[in-house]
């Protein structure tokens, strides 16, 4: 098994007690260095062949990266064609093998200008015995982040990026066996009503039956922290749910049958070397620079405050937004990656740098193989928007037991 080590001078700035507690919780070397034995977790999928087990294939919309569809392919269930707006998002998808099934089409287009007819060709030519369709309309009509930024009451329904709507004219259009909606957890709260009795009464309008599975990824074998809204639906009685897998460490010790939450070292370890990083400036300079390397392993800002003991506090707790100089830890699962974080909003890697490509990727599971397209920023927002593969993959099989 590799060793991962932590150098001493990743923890030399933490406070007397806090640096006390956290290396309580690690073996040292001689030089006091952390030692961490580790099993790497990631998987390749360019050379892997996409064959439907049960005939049902599917038709992906708002597809981005990939995720999602990485996810359905996971599942038996080839995508004959994927939609998305942003051109970087589709030749991420064009350029991945995994995706070069034949005759599949992967397209850059507005879903606002386009109808069933559009799909009509592929759909008669592959004739599949049944068929799905898997999408996340834009969550940033219905995100928290929208309200952190604009410290605004919005209305959802009235955001021009709410694809709602768009998204049921096609599945009315196509009349799929079922199809799923992922979105962001907050979607589900009261100000959002209108957009979820949107979803509610389209579905019984055309006939589909409804399961909603709120999950937080951490608690299915994801290393992170990501809570999110799948809603099911089928022209069948669906009553679909997913077990919880994997818990913290009091979860685990009262039932047995539980899986302790994924590590991230065991999913990013592997990538810690500049031979992964590319281009990318990964440290993080700047009015915190310094701040930064005094936040222990799985902390944030608060560590430097008087609420937790900071004997010289630079910072008010709960006058910054938990993001600020969030630092992942090597046993934990992430924190939420996000698309476009500010300057000092993480998650950090725990040597106080930010995390690359690389390592964004692999938080989300997307393979190690798995190549992007665009800028850095363009391939971090990529990541950062994508459902966790093989979150999708779990949903999706859950998705085809019910049609």
């Amino acid at each position: 098994m590799p060793i991962y080590r932590i150098s001493k001078e990743y923890y030399a700035n933490f406070c007397d007690h806090q640096r006390e507690e956290l290396l309580s919780e690690f073996d040292l070397d001689k030089n006091g260095d952390i030692l961490i034995p580790y099993e790497h977790k990631g998987y390749i999928c360019n050379d892997l062949v996409v064959e439907s087990s049960r005939g049902i294939k599917a038709v992906s919309m708002f597809s981005g990266a990939g995720g999602l569809d990485i996810g359905t392919q996971l599942a038996g269930v080839p995508v004959l064609t994927s939609l998305d707006i942003f051109e970087d998002s589709v030749r991420t998808i064009q350029q991945n093998a995994f995706f070069k099934i034949k005759n599949a089409v992967h397209e850059c287009g507005d879903i606002t200008k386009i109808d069933g007819s559009h799909y009509s060709k592929i759909l008669r030519r592959e004739n599949p015995e049944k068929l799905i369709i898997v999408g996340g309309p834009p969550c940033q009509p219905f995100s928290k982040a929208g309200y952190w930024v604009t410290n605004e009451k919005r209305n959802s329904s009235e955001d021009p990026r709410n694809m709602i709507k768009p998204y049921f004219k096609i599945i009315s259009e196509l009349q799929p066996d079922g199809f799923m909606l992922e979105n962001v957890e907050s979607i589900m709260h009261p100000s959002n009503h209108e957009a979820v009795e949107t979803i509610y009464e389209n579905m019984e309008r055309l006939g589909y039956k409804c399961s909603v599975l709120k999950i937080n990824a951490a608690e299915y074998g994801i290393p992170q922290k990501r809570k999110r809204v799948f809603f099911l639906a089928s022209k069948k009685d669906i009553k679909a749910e997913l077990i919880q897998t994997h818990g913290s460490e009091k979860e685990c010790a009262t039932n047995p049958d539980l899986l302790p939450y994924e590590r991230v070292v065991d999913w990013i370890g592997k990538f810690d070397d500049p031979i992964y990083f590319g281009n990318e400036k990964l440290s993080a300079e700047g009015k915190w620079e310094h701040e930064l390397t005094c936040v222990p392993f799985g902390k944030n800002y608060i560590a430097l405050t008087e609420r937790a003991e900071y004997p010289d506090p630079v910072f008010v707790a709960g006058k910054r937004y938990w993001l600020s100089l969030l630092k992942l830890h090597p046993f934990l699962p992430s924190w939420t990656v996000i698309a476009s974080p500010g300057h000092w909003e993480g998650p950090f890697h725990w040597k106080s740098r930010r995390l690359s490509i690389r390592e964004l990727a692999a938080i989300q599971t997307f393979p190690d193989d798995y190549q992007f397209y665009g800028s850095v920023y363009s391939q971090h927002k990529q990541i950062g928007n994508a459902v966790p593969p093989l979150l999708g993959k779990k949903v999706v099989e859950e998705l085809c037991r019910w049609i």
